[in-house]
């Protein structure tokens, strides 16, 4: 199929769910809709982005940041964010003490020795965070797609559980691409379902990084929870996945339950992604980025890739014939800000 035919035959697709009965798969996946706990509102803030940047972060290995750096950093992202200057008082901002939190990091390039996934000490400055908001350990879930995945980051071992630092009760959990309950949908033609620990929460806290992608160009936010939430993403990868991830994050199962993004940017990768496999194009960039906008994360994130690519005399993603086009759809599909004018970004150095 083509790229003219795939988008006649997505655009084909949407025409016809419109005229769907109440009985069709896709009406019955709008009622998958998650609701806040009843008198709560989570913080919605579209084009806004907090940074904050930190010198010296790394460990004396020079891979994860310190524990310190975490700390400091999330905290005076979430206190720019939202005003809170008590962290707990912040995440309560996003998530009620009756939520069902489950948190998404990426370690697809923590695997097999390298050191690009989300970083254990961040997530465990989120937890930290979600707990302090009221939220029992019980309530919350770390979850992966696949086991190589989770160990790379370092928050869980298949061989020994997950890590002694998190709180008793705390579910971590590996999907594997086929642990879903909920009934088919069809998103762009194809059939797909997300998976449970997805649709059994009620919050999705997401920690996305900032790398190229061999494929649909750039991979932050949108992508980490469309492909690493599906039990078949792999069919969603046509013509740069595009308008693929942005269909798939356009559902109400996603839409409605994913509230905050926080990117782990202590390091990234710029070219040769989404793996770490060539370490010279894995560099320092000792960040966190903080935001409820996806698509604006995305737009800022992008633009940091491709600096670097400029930098190092690499064609634009555009000239590489993989330009993320699908952020674009994302915001005209009300995702969050696309324009960079309306893109507000405070950067802040500690």
């Amino acid at each position: 199929m083509n790229r003219r035919n795939f988008l006649g035959a997505v655009a084909a697709g949407a025409a016809g769910a419109t005229l769907l009965g109440e009985g069709s798969a896709e009406a019955a996946a709008s009622g998958l809709a998650a609701r806040p706990p009843a008198g709560f509102v989570p913080m919605s803030a579209p084009g806004k982005i907090v940074k904050v940047t930190k010198s010296n972060t790394m460990q004396a290995n020079g891979l994860w940041p310190t524990e310190d750096a975490a700390r400091v950093m999330l905290e005076r992202a979430m206190t720019e964010l939202t005003g809170k200057s008590d962290l707990g008082a912040a995440f309560a901002k996003f998530v009620h003490k009756d939520d069902k939190v489950a948190i998404k990091p990426n370690g697809i390039a923590g695997q097999k020795g390298a050191t690009m996934a989300t970083n254990r000490e961040l997530i465990l400055e989120v937890v930290r965070g979600v707990m302090a908001a009221g939220v029992p350990a019980a309530n919350i879930t770390i979850f992966e797609q696949y086991p190589s995945f989770f160990e790379g980051t370092r928050v869980w071992n298949r061989n020994k559980g997950p890590d002694a630092a998190l709180a008793a009760g705390i579910r971590t959990m590996v999907h594997e691409n086929k642990d879903a309950t909920m009934p088919d949908i069809s998103v762009v033609g194809i059939a797909t379902k997300f998976v449970r620990p997805l649709t059994e929460a009620t919050a999705v806290i997401n920690l996305g990084l900032i790398k190229d992608h061999s494929i649909c160009g750039y991979t932050g936010c949108l992508k980490n929870i469309t492909h690493g939430c599906t039990i078949n993403p792999h069919a969603f990868h046509q013509h740069n996945a595009s308008p693929q991830i942005a269909e798939l994050y356009a559902q109400d199962v996603v839409k409605s339950r994913v509230r905050l993004h926080i990117t782990d940017a202590f390091k990234l990768i710029y070219d040769e992604g989404p793996l770490d496999k060539n370490k010279k194009r894995r560099v320092l960039h000792e960040a966190i980025y903080a935001s409820t906008d996806p698509v604006a994360m995305d737009v800022i994130g992008w633009g940091v890739i491709e600096q670097w690519r400029k930098d190092n005399g690499l064609p634009t993603l555009k000239e590489a014939k993989r330009e993320p086009t699908y952020i674009r759809i994302a915001g005209e599909l009300g995702l969050g800000i696309y324009d960079k004018n309306r893109i507000s970004m405070r950067e802040v150095a500690i």
